[in-house]
């Protein structure tokens, strides 16, 4: 089993609140961190609905400052708290937190012209980047599964989930933006204001010309029929039919750069669909046959009898502890090799 490091490497409580797996300050802190991701991305998603976003948006605003400010903790926290500090900001994990805040911190600037309202736009976007915070969750949950403190497969099913989560905001936020912002009303109302001003130059009068949204890529236009995701929780039904391979057909891109979203989150819908096929057949079949699904799936020691390797595979399920299944194993190794039958 796997032992609480000593004072050494944790030697104070903010080191245990942010490193040490087994102290109640960092389940704490982890749930707490975990919740306002989940928390902040559905809120980010309301947010792009103009009907919700006009009643709340005060209200929308206050939580995206409290949560940057828990996750501005976090990753304060981690760099304080880091071996090697330098390393640490320049890594996956540094720069998955920094993401975290950067956008929100960003937006306090006046973003007036075209060009930096385009960049807020694509802040927006980087903020259900956050989401990635979670595998660090997930990766937690690996390595207290190979230590037996948890289920290993409810394990399993809470990274999937997470998996999916995060598939489900980052490719509906994505197509949200990539083609619904096309069509977004600041858009149609940007669009519409420069043909105007082309309309007054050309002595002609403004409105003579409605602006049609078209693809930046293709330059082909899009009509008012096929204009779909017009918000992030109507891009996630999208989402949801084209992960789980429905494919209604009642939304669909028009533009290259949603088409190429489109693809990358149906084989990302495979992959998932894939990983939980696997998940449900280990599960049937460790629990309703008690064995492996190929005899090289998960190579054993060699000079293991049968008993101690079911004592490792009930162990590997989550159904032993890992304690318990190494004091087994050891007494039926330590059990004579042959018995004779019938001796009483």
């Amino acid at each position: 089993m796997f032992t609480p490091a000593d004072d050494d490497e944790y030697p104070t409580l903010i080191h245990r609140i942010f490193h040490d797996p087994h102290s109640d300050w960092f389940k704490a802190w982890t749930f707490v961190i975990n919740t306002l991701i989940y928390l902040s991305c559905i809120a980010i998603a309301l947010e792009s609905v103009e009907s919700i976003e006009a009643i709340y948006g005060r209200e929308f605003s206050i939580f995206e400052w409290v949560s940057v400010g828990f996750f501005t903790l976090d990753y304060v926290g981690n760099i304080y708290t880091a071996k090697n500090r330098v390393s640490y900001i320049f890594s996956f994990w540094g720069f998955v937190d920094l993401l975290s805040i950067l956008p929100t911190i960003l937006m306090l600037f006046n973003f007036s012209s075209i060009k930096a309202a385009k960049l807020l736009r694509l802040l927006r976007v980087i903020r259900a980047l956050r989401v990635l915070k979670l595998a660090r969750a997930a990766m937690q949950q690996v390595d207290a599964a190979k230590v037996g403190e948890t289920n290993r497969i409810a394990a399993n099913l809470r990274i999937y989930l997470i998996a999916l989560f995060s598939t489900l905001m980052i490719s509906s936020t994505l197509m949200y933006y990539i083609e619904g912002g096309r069509y977004t009303p600041e858009a149609i109302a940007e669009g519409q204001a420069q043909l105007d001003e082309a309309a007054v130059k050309a002595h002609k009068p403004a409105g003579s010309t409605k602006f049609v949204p078209t693809d930046p890529i293709s330059g082909t236009p899009i009509p008012e029929d096929k204009r779909f995701f017009i918000s992030i929780p109507e891009a996630m039904w999208w989402s949801i039919v084209t992960l789980t391979t429905t494919g209604y057909g009642d939304l669909y891109p028009v533009t290259i750069g949603g088409r190429i979203v489109a693809g990358v989150t149906m084989l990302l819908g495979l992959v998932l669909f894939g990983i939980l096929m696997n998940i449900i057949g280990r599960t049937l079949m460790v629990l309703l046959f008690g064995e492996q699904i190929e005899a090289g799936d998960q190579p054993y020691p060699a000079g293991l009898d049968r008993v101690q390797a079911a004592l490792l595979l009930l162990a590997e399920a989550g159904i032993l502890s890992q304690e318990r299944a190494a004091i087994l194993s050891g007494a039926a190794g330590d059990r004579p090799a042959e018995e004779p039958e019938g001796k009483e």
